[in-house]
């Protein structure tokens, strides 16, 4: 059975950022007033750095995307 997993979901008035885990690849999902954009990455790295190359994602929510990665990231290597 493929269950997608919300690993973390990040909005602001700008826009909104979703990692989500899904059969051991990772979708980036990054949505904004007017615009939308969905990819598949092998590993999460590699999903953050498209979302660094994304024009319509501005710097307050690529920091904030990529803090809530961090600490989700941080989470899981807790547990």
């Amino acid at each position: 059975m493929n269950v997608t997993r919300h690993f973390s979901d990040t909005r602001t008035d700008e826009g909104r950022v979703r990692f989500l885990v899904l059969s051991g690849r990772v979708a980036l999902v990054a949505e904004g007033q007017g615009w939308q954009s969905s990819t598949l990455h092998d590993t999460l790295d590699d999903a953050a750095l498209v979302l660094a190359t994304l024009p319509r994602v501005g710097d307050d929510l690529y920091r904030r995307a990529l803090d809530d990665l961090d600490r989700r990231i941080a989470l899981e290597q807790a547990a």
